[in-house]
């Protein structure tokens, strides 16, 4: 009966040191969170150590600001290397550290002032990750952009949502951002837009691609916003 005993407190404690293990090297639950507050919506996508912090008024449209990079949380500090800051020019802000909490699916982060944001529902589709922008098509051996390269045009999809970031990672100059709710499937991409940096009169059109998976590539074709023929190839950043 001791020897048991022994064994189960042996048990016990392991299982408060992976418990510790676990909290002291603390990851974000992957996935898009919202916090809508008096007409400004605050959107965090989160995926492994990456995520995004947007800001935009719903009505009238207005894009506000959006920061991102590769994040850790140290105790109860979220900290991260920005590699684009839309406000750079203004607060030369580089990384920041946010006291941050969860609970259950929400978390509050201590800015400017308090914000709870909630957990959107999950949904996959394909070109769900992160891309990185490589050529232009077709694929035929020409040179490609990549993660060594430092500047930089990303796209993160996530759970119906996704957002493309134009950005200098040396300089920090930041180019310009779109984002808002998408579909992909069968071969035919959709972007529905509800923020866009360059022009607010932006928001609110939806614009429809074809695409094709080969290998960690996505061939996007289609046309652009002046109605000429597109073709872009993007590579899988994770």
């Amino acid at each position: 009966m001791k020897i048991i005993q022994r064994k189960m407190v042996q048990i016990q404690y392991f299982a408060v040191f992976i418990l510790l293990i676990s909290v002291a090297n603390a990851q974000i639950a992957p996935g898009v969170y919202l916090s809508d507050r008096e007409n400004n919506q605050h959107e965090l996508k989160i995926d492994k150590d990456y995520l995004i912090l947007s800001v935009y008024k719903i009505d009238p449209a207005e894009f506000v600001k959006t920061v991102g990079g590769f994040y850790n949380i140290d105790g109860e500090m979220l900290k991260v290397q920005l590699e684009f800051n839309s406000d750079f020019e203004e607060d030369g802000v580089k990384q920041l550290e946010i006291p941050i909490s969860a609970h259950g699916n929400n978390i509050t982060l201590q800015m400017d002032d308090t914000f709870t944001f909630e957990k959107t529902d999950t949904l996959e589709q394909d070109l769900d990750g992160q891309w990185l922008f490589a050529t232009r098509g077709p694929d035929t051996g020409q040179d490609r952009r990549g993660e060594e390269n430092p500047r930089k045009t990303l796209k993160f999809l996530m759970d119906g949502r996704f957002q493309w970031i134009a950005f200098q990672t040396e300089t920090m100059a930041f180019s310009g951002t779109g984002g808002g709710s998408f579909t992909s499937k069968d071969g035919v991409y959709i972007e529905n837009i509800e923020f866009f940096s360059r022009d607010n009169d932006r928001v609110g059109a939806s614009l429809e691609f074809n695409y094709e998976l080969k290998g960690s590539d996505w061939h996007h074709t289609g046309q652009n916003s002046r109605g000429e023929p597109m073709y872009e190839i993007w590579s899988k950043r994770n």
